[in-house]
């Protein structure tokens, strides 16, 4: 099956050098094929891809969204044919709409042998609110229908201008991921990883709380002691001493929880409204002797995960301290500020130009220096968050 890749963006966004990176640090031994569609009569670009020993197909006469529509449909399908390719890779021009170049894609009848894989927007971040003046209706399109935002020439730009850049996206595309930071921060990897939705901070750690309860649960507590959560013994950085405060769900009487919570996957999708996104995975409701909320069972009288976990997150393009990091971590015990906070994990930029990743579990947290990541994200996992709380408690002051 051919992975079908669109990447647009508006004239001179960048998105030639983009393709160009994911060659060489993602894709260098994949079977690829390139199809441009130059505005003009003459493929500009196609030098150095040739060099790189890439197959172009390069469309001149026009554009793919509207004259060759059927033509690129015919030169799909001999792509397809004559080079059985692992992925293709299409550059629209960048006066077309996305919309139309994902139609042309989707209406061609490869008998199963391809698919679009993704639609990737690279956007100019200095000039994204003046593009968005003067060229709404393409310049928008291509925002609205990309899976990816990925911003170009953001090392250059002040904070306040970034945010503001993402802010106006957002305004019209709450869900794509959006790449903030500067390329040469970043490995081509990292960016095709993001493109194809494998890096998913939610995913991950719901699917660490969920192996550790069930690992808490095929391992019950006896007299009495309560059900806490594990906490990890290798030294952090930043450490968090909490008295033997347990900030764990308790046993009555000695009881055991009894609930076994699966483990397969639960299908959770990120909605990114402005920045923020929010997991709603039940409604409120009793609560069992384990403090998870005692409705949603199955006829085993198990729990499923979405009925017990809540989790909320988002992505920023705003630079921490340290120290700020800490402080907030402190605050993630306070259940009744908060919710019953399983998990927390985050990668945010430092005002020193590095990036700070953290980790917390109950009674626990850890503070270090990381590699950047595409853009901030914040993710918290547990039962009962306060999401407006923890919102206000992440911005930056």
């Amino acid at each position: 099956m051919t992975k079908i890749d669109i990447v647009s963006g508006f004239l001179g966004a960048g998105k030639t050098t983009l393709i160009k990176k994911l060659l060489k640090e993602a894709l260098a031994g994949t079977k690829v094929v390139l199809i441009e569609n130059e505005f003009g009569q003459i493929g500009i670009d196609g030098g150095f891809l040739k060099e790189s020993g890439i197959e172009i197909k390069e469309m001149n006469s026009g554009c793919i969204c509207c004259s060759l529509v059927g033509d690129f449909g015919t030169s799909l399908l001999e792509v397809l044919e004559t080079y059985h390719p692992e992925r293709i890779l299409i550059e629209p021009s960048g006066v077309g709409k996305l919309s139309d170049v994902m139609k042309a894609v989707e209406n061609v009848k490869a008998d199963g042998e391809a698919h679009l894989n993704s639609a990737v927007a690279v956007v100019d971040a200095s000039k994204c609110k003046m593009y968005m003046k003067n060229f709404g209706e393409f310049f928008i399109n291509q925002i609205e229908y990309a899976g990816t935002i990925i911003l170009s020439r953001t090392g250059s730009m002040k904070q306040e201008k970034l945010e503001e850049a993402v802010a106006l996206i957002r305004q019209h595309n709450g869900k794509a991921a959006v790449i903030t930071t500067p390329w040469e921060e970043l490995e081509g990897g990292m960016i095709l990883e993001t493109i194809e939705g494998a890096s998913d901070l939610e995913a991950e750690l719901m699917k660490e709380v969920l192996a550790r309860r069930e690992e808490e649960h095929h391992h019950p507590h006896h007299d009495g002691e309560e059900c806490g959560h594990h906490h990890h013994e290798e030294e952090h950085g930043h450490h968090h001493d909490h008295d033997e405060e347990e900030h764990g769900h308790h046993h009555h009487d000695g009881e055991e929880c009894g609930h076994h919570h699966h483990e397969e996957e639960h299908g959770h999708h990120h909605h990114h409204d402005g920045e923020e996104h929010d997991h709603h995975h039940h409604d409120h409701g009793e609560e069992c002797s384990c403090g998870c909320h005692d409705h949603g069972h199955d006829h085993h009288g198990h729990h499923h995960a979405d009925d017990v976990f809540t989790s909320w997150g988002m992505e920023t393009a705003a630079v921490y301290e340290k120290s700020r990091i800490e402080d907030i971590l402190d605050e993630l015990d306070r259940e009744k500020e908060y919710g019953i906070v399983l998990r927390a994990k985050g990668m945010v930029p430092s005002v020193d130009g590095s990036w700070i990743h953290f980790d917390y579990v109950p009674g626990e947290a850890e503070v270090r220096t990381g590699q950047a990541d595409v853009t901030g994200k914040i993710c918290v996992i547990g039962s009962e968050l306060k999401e407006d709380a923890l919102k206000a408690l992440f911005s930056v002051k």
